[in-house]
């Protein structure tokens, strides 16, 4: 049922953000607050007793991440692009198709042995999802997880995350 609810309100943008490719749009189901709590309560449903916090991914992946934190009350971490985040921070710098990123977490905030799960909205390649596992593990954390709304299996992200953690969770795959 959700799974439906949630493919219905998704909608496909041809040639963005460039020419040949068809994007996955999310924003249509924050028009839908009551799908919005169905998608979070999913989460939370997955995950309960397994994690002791949420690490999320900029910008999309906080949208559900704070929801999820808060229904299982636990910490939000945030995974920033570099130069974001106030205070000292933990920087991890990985490869992108096209050039370099660097995304940026809280220095002190993960807390040793603490288990994490890492979300964001799409699951593509995985790179910045593996960025944000690392950034986890430099802080003393355990990734527990990883849960997207979407996942792109042609684009085999899932078996790049496998070596972080097998507790892979996509509501929908396309």
């Amino acid at each position: 049922m959700l799974r439906e609810e949630l493919s219905a309100v998704i909608r496909d943008v041809p040639d963005f953000p460039k020419a040949g490719i068809l994007f996955k749009d999310i924003t249509p189901v924050f028009l839908h607050p009551e799908l919005c709590d169905k998608i979070a309560e999913e989460f939370a449903n997955q995950y309960r007793g397994k994690i002791d916090s949420i690490c999320a991914i900029e910008s999309r992946g906080f949208l559900f991440g704070t929801l999820i934190a808060n229904k299982l009350n636990i910490p939000f971490h945030l995974v920033r692009k570099k130069g974001k985040l106030p205070g000292e921070t933990v920087s991890y710098s990985y490869d992108l198709e096209y050039g370099s990123a660097t995304v940026e977490i809280h220095r002190g905030f993960v807390k040793a042995g603490e288990r994490v799960l890492v979300h964001d909205d799409v699951l593509a390649t995985g790179g910045t999802a593996i960025a944000a596992s690392e950034l986890i593990k430099m802080e003393g954390g355990m990734v527990a997880g990883f849960a997207f709304m979407i996942e792109l299996e042609f684009l085999k992200g899932k078996e790049r995350l496998e070596a972080y953690s097998n507790d892979i969770f996509s509501i929908l795959s396309f």
